[in-house]
């Protein structure tokens, strides 16, 4: 070559990737001490010089001059006739250094050790690219779309680097062709054998709250703060934000004039509802405020001494009749959502509940429980309030099937009213 096929290597790879010197220089010697353990079972008595740039490299094996018929470790000692054929006037006791060739090593292990010189780069490469987006994790990135799988989109960002956009982080209406820049934030980075899996997210809280330092300037210059995010992707999120300036309204100044300043960030996320509300530490007028549109008449909150599935408390509500299926929402959307950002698990109860009212649960014994909470979801937990929906709107908003609404109108028409 010899060196010919293994010095291209070097310059192949410095020009590719982003290797400095030194690390090169340590990879290189790293490999070729392997190959000579390989050959010649140690690599303790080689000096191995490599100049990468210019694509040199020098091999010395190191020996000392033994008599005769006594070397007991040919790698090590050579005999003093061996020595001769170097230089004539070598003498027992002194060291020769002698060039090995590449060729000595056969040129099997010249392929072997080519493959490894691969080897080693790439894994030295994945390394860094692991140790860079790990800083990233969390913070909005932009990368292109590849290729599309069934479960998955495959990105790849400006210095070819493979992202992974699995679909259980895609929003439902999201729709992307190949070419197409897709917006999220790192979820996740991992090594995966030697290459780092790195997982980006568009349904993360994290993405709706870097989409608000990135759009609404005063989010992201720190005159506003984002508190707490909640969202549903795709279909609800709610905001909390806060501002030490009295004379920023945090809340005006996120949405814009007639939505202007909101509108880029509802659009990124396939037209997702967004609320944004002040933020307080008075936790009533929290929740108050989370559990908007409704209005809050009254409210009890029981602190947990140990949090109980993420939440510090429970909170029961009381609202006016009108204001329960806005407190709960569509699919018990909005009430899920204000859980959520507040900490707090939420009942709502109605106000007013005439005496001649009954709730639901009272009819256990002969409605499944799954079909009592589903009316509860959309704000329904009396026999009066079921009776008096049309099974039309309760098809529309519940998972129900008309014969099951019908069969438990005529249970609490038969035990309710007579």
């Amino acid at each position: 070559m010899e060196n010919i096929a293994l010095i291209d290597s070097f310059s192949e790879f410095k020009d590719n990737k982003s290797i400095d010197r030194v690390t090169l220089m340590s990879i290189l010697e790293e490999v070729f001490r392997a190959a000579l353990k390989r050959k010649f079972g140690s690599d303790d008595n080689f000096d191995i010089i490599i100049n990468p740039d210019k694509g040199d490299l020098e091999i010395w094996r190191n020996r000392v001059v033994v008599a005769d018929g006594f070397s007991e470790d040919d790698n090590e000692e050579i005999e003093l006739a061996e020595a001769r054929l170097i230089e004539p006037d070598f003498e027992i006791g002194e060291d020769v250094s002698e060039e090995v060739k590449l060729i000595d090593l056969g040129r099997r292990a010249i392929l072997a050790l080519r493959q490894n010189l691969i080897s080693k780069i790439y894994e030295h490469d994945s390394t860094n690219i692991f140790k860079q987006f790990k800083d990233l994790e969390g913070e909005l990135y932009t990368a292109e779309v590849h290729h599309i799988r069934h479960n998955a989109i495959i990105l790849l960002d400006d210095d070819g680097n493979e992202i992974v956009l699995p679909k259980s982080e895609q929003i439902r209406s999201d729709f992307f062709r190949k070419g197409d820049s897709v917006r999220g934030v790192i979820k996740t980075v991992e090594l995966r054998g030697n290459k780092p899996a790195i997982i980006l997210s568009r349904t993360s809280p994290a993405f709706l709250n870097k989409l608000f330092e990135q759009e609404i300037p005063e989010v992201f210059d720190g005159l506003i703060t984002v508190e707490g995010v909640a969202r549903i992707p795709g279909e609800k999120a709610k905001v909390a934000v806060d501002s030490y300036d009295d004379r920023i309204d945090p809340v005006g100044a996120c949405v814009g004039v007639k939505g202007s300043r909101i509108h880029g960030i509802v659009r990124e996320l396939g037209n997702e509802n967004i609320d944004v509300i002040n933020y307080t530490k008075n936790e009533q007028l929290y929740i108050s405020r989370a559990l908007s549109p409704a209005k809050v008449t009254s409210m009890e909150i029981e602190m947990y001494d140990e949090p109980r599935n993420g939440k510090k408390g429970r909170v029961s509500v009381l609202l006016k009749p009108e204001e329960v299926s806005k407190a709960i929402g569509r699919g018990g959307v909005n009430i899920r959502l204000a859980s959520e950002l507040t900490g707090y698990e939420i009942d709502v109860k109605r106000e007013g509940l005439e005496e001649e009212d009954v709730e639901l649960t009272e009819f256990m014994d002969e409605i499944e429980d799954w079909v009592i909470t589903e009316f509860k979801k959309i704000g329904l937990d009396t026999a009066r309030s079921v009776l008096e929906a049309s099974v039309e709107e309760l098809v529309k908003r519940t998972d129900l099937e008309e014969e099951t609404i019908l069969d438990v109108q005529r249970i609490l028409k038969e035990e309710f009213e007579e």
